[in-house]
């Protein structure tokens, strides 16, 4: 019978719980005769508490509950980790006017305070018995590459509380660790930054994420003596990193020739195109990076390394065609700690090489006027232009460049011209390209707006042209 009884008590508790709505007068508590602050804490919904109070010392400490009304009756009860469907009356109270007071509060315990059929929970923490204690703290020397381990001369046990259901909590503290270390910006490079960590509550040994940089390390805690102005902080001597990371970057070199084909378009973030290829990589390490490398090869998976380079920065020309990837690698003093960056590809296209047969010289300005190869990954090229009776009338290198149709600073007549080229792609092949070049120039007619071919035979069009039959 006892045990159903106890049943039934828990049942009709929890139904009341859930099912009562709890509208709660603000400045209905408060708490007389102790010497500073009451710290409130926002309780979870999952609690089912109203408010909980953190004091510094509950010693000789009331505590009030004034009613929305004179006419209402209030009661007291007290409940601990069995949460309220165990709680007992409370002893000790005494009722004047609107104003329930309890004489000396009862450290660490929960309590459900009920204003005709509306209950209020509350739980009132002694801060005082839960002890602190932080004496120093040494940062150990550094044995790992991702942990950085320090030991904390001091305690401060957790701050336990109950929710209404009897549910074990605890009390964040808020311990707050200091430390410098690195962070990457893409704009700036690496920064040395401030990191503060909050730590529910002290544990020894104590484990953060391995430093960037050498540091010292300042545990101050607690929340509740920083809201008493009685703060302790503590600091370690200078923590020697072993820890490294690293970042890359890789500037490739623009062309922008109008006949050059690239495989990339002008695409944001890719590597490669028509050889040549120039690109800059360099590598940004942290402050224990010792040993650096570039390494390139043509397995994704670096299997076969083909080069090796210690050395931050590598300008480097890709001439071959193919798909090359690139990674920097950097380790510390010891090598037990390394870090790779993000790898490159680099994609070098094959080669192409055509030329047209005819052009404008001297006619349109911008339009057709300039005799050029289209081309992509040439890596060596020659070309030589003659006129009919085999002068040489121009000569280049550059296949990004072209003929403007001039010889000796004149345009040349209209007629037909002969080219010669030598050239190598960056897939090895070998081009041997011969073939015409039709110049088709228009004269200008004495009556206006109306044109005719020239000839060729040295006519002018307004400017100065050179007969292509004797060079002259």
């Amino acid at each position: 019978m006892l045990y159903l009884c106890t049943i039934m008590k828990s049942i009709l508790f929890y139904i009341s719980l859930f099912s009562l709505s709890l509208p709660i007068a603000a400045q209905t508590i408060a708490f007389e005769n102790n010497d500073l602050e009451v710290v409130e804490i926002a309780p979870e919904a999952a609690t089912g508490l109203h408010h909980i109070y953190v004091l510094h010392s509950t010693d000789g400490v009331s505590m009030t509950y004034t009613a929305r009304s004179a006419a209402s009756e209030v009661t007291w009860q007290d409940f601990g980790e069995q949460g309220g469907a165990y709680a007992t009356p409370t002893a000790g109270v005494t009722t004047t006017g609107r104003v329930s007071r309890l004489n000396q509060v009862i450290p660490n315990r929960g309590y459900i305070i009920t204003e005709g059929t509306t209950p209020t929970y509350v739980w009132v923490t002694d801060y005082s018995t839960f002890g602190f204690e932080l004496n120093g703290i040494t940062a150990l020397d550094a044995d790992d590459c991702g942990t950085a381990t320090l030991t904390v001369d001091g305690s401060a046990p957790p701050i336990i509380y109950y929710s209404i259901n009897g549910a074990r909590r605890v009390l964040d503290r808020e311990f707050s660790l200091t430390y410098n270390t690195l962070e990457w910006n893409d704009s700036t490079g690496w920064q040395q930054i401030e990191v503060v960590e909050n730590l529910e509550s002290l544990t020894s040994p104590l484990g953060v994420p391995a430093p960037l940089c050498n540091t010292t390390f300042t545990l101050t805690g607690d929340k509740f003596r920083a809201r008493w102005s009685e703060p302790i902080s503590v600091e370690s001597d200078t923590y020697v990193t072993m820890a490294v990371d690293v970042r890359a970057t890789a500037v490739q070199e623009e062309r922008d020739n109008d006949n050059e084909k690239s495989l990339t378009d002008g695409a944001e973030g890719l590597l490669g195109g028509s050889a040549p290829v120039h690109i800059v990589f360099t590598g940004h390490p942290t402050d224990a990076v010792v040993y650096r490398e570039w390494q390139m090869s043509q397995d994704p998976n670096f299997d076969n390394i083909e080069v090796r380079l210690n050395q931050n920065e590598v300008d480097y020309v890709f001439n071959n065609a193919g798909t090359f990837y690139w990674r920097y690698i950097g380790a510390n003093e010891s090598g037990e700690c390394e870090a790779t960056a993000e790898p490159f590809t680099v994609n070098v296209g094959v080669s192409e090489l055509l030329c047209p047969n005819a052009f404008s010289p001297g006619s349109s300005e911008g339009t057709n006027d300039i005799w050029k190869v289209s081309y992509s990954s040439i890596i060596d090229f020659h070309c030589w232009i003659f006129n009919r009776w085999g002068n040489q009338v121009f000569e280049f290198t550059d296949p990004s460049q072209g003929w403007n149709g001039t010889y000796h600073g004149k345009v040349v007549g209209s007629g037909v011209y002969y080219y010669v080229i030598t050239a190598t792609g960056s897939d090895g092949k070998k081009y041997k390209l011969s073939g015409d070049i039709n110049v088709i120039r228009a004269k200008k007619s004495p009556y206006g707006g109306t044109t005719t071919p020239d000839d060729g035979t040295g006519g002018t069009d307004g400017g100065t042209t050179v007969d292509d039959t004797t060079g002259q």
